[in-house]
């Protein structure tokens, strides 16, 4: 998954997402995948091929992006999904993170901070506008957190410390030398087991422990 990097779009405002796009294609780390009005053609937009980023709006008619993102992720898309938004509700923030959202940012960023995070996302990092950093705090559950971490094989225990410092399974398959397939597997054992939703949560989880 080298550069450039490929993004799709999916804002149901034509002006706002045309301006996203030109965005992206100003910058040569990325090229444009396509763009979407809606979670449904975002969905047919990539039955035979996956972008390496979704950058989703939150508020759409229809399909929200609460709604594309659980479709995605149930769909098997590995992509990294960010959402882009005006909302800065602690609600929304923790229900697109726990559904399994790699990012969470504003429409306020600053052009060059929305690719530089972009970009950051590609390197395996969780990317959160810092004005709604402090939410994902709230994920953390009051039940006794230990017990699950201490029903971990050893090698799961090894992949959850690398999934908290927010590395791709790219990037986790590498380091170990185990297959990018192994490591999924491995992901979503440790999801089950922790009765996550997500890896950022369960990795929040983690780290708060």
């Amino acid at each position: 998954m080298g550069k450039p990097y490929s993004v799709l779009v999916v804002d149901d405002h034509p002006l706002l997402r045309r301006g996203i796009c030109q965005l992206i294609t100003s910058d040569s780390d990325f090229t444009l995948f396509g763009e979407a009005g809606s979670g449904l053609d975002a969905l047919s937009s990539i039955a035979e091929d996956e972008p390496d980023i979704v950058l989703l709006d939150l508020n759409m008619k229809g399909m929200t992006g609460l709604d594309t993102l659980n479709a995605l992720r149930q769909e098997g898309v590995t992509s990294r999904i960010v959402i882009l938004t005006v909302s800065d509700a602690k609600q929304d923030v923790i229900r697109l993170v726990r559904a399994g959202a790699d990012g969470y940012l504003l429409k306020d960023t600053e052009p060059d901070l929305l690719l530089e995070k972009l970009k950051n996302t590609m390197q395996g990092h969780r990317v959160i506008s810092e004005s709604v950093e402090d939410f994902l705090y709230e994920l953390k559950d009051s039940a006794d957190e230990q017990e699950w971490i201490d029903n971990l094989t050893p090698r799961e225990l090894q992949i959850l410390e690398q999934l908290a410092e927010g590395k791709s399974n790219r990037v986790i398959s590498e380091q170990l030398h185990i297959s990018e397939g192994t490591v999924k597997v491995h992901v979503k054992n440790l999801l089950r087991k922790a009765n996550a939703k997500s890896r950022t949560e369960m990795a929040v989880r983690y780290l708060n422990q």
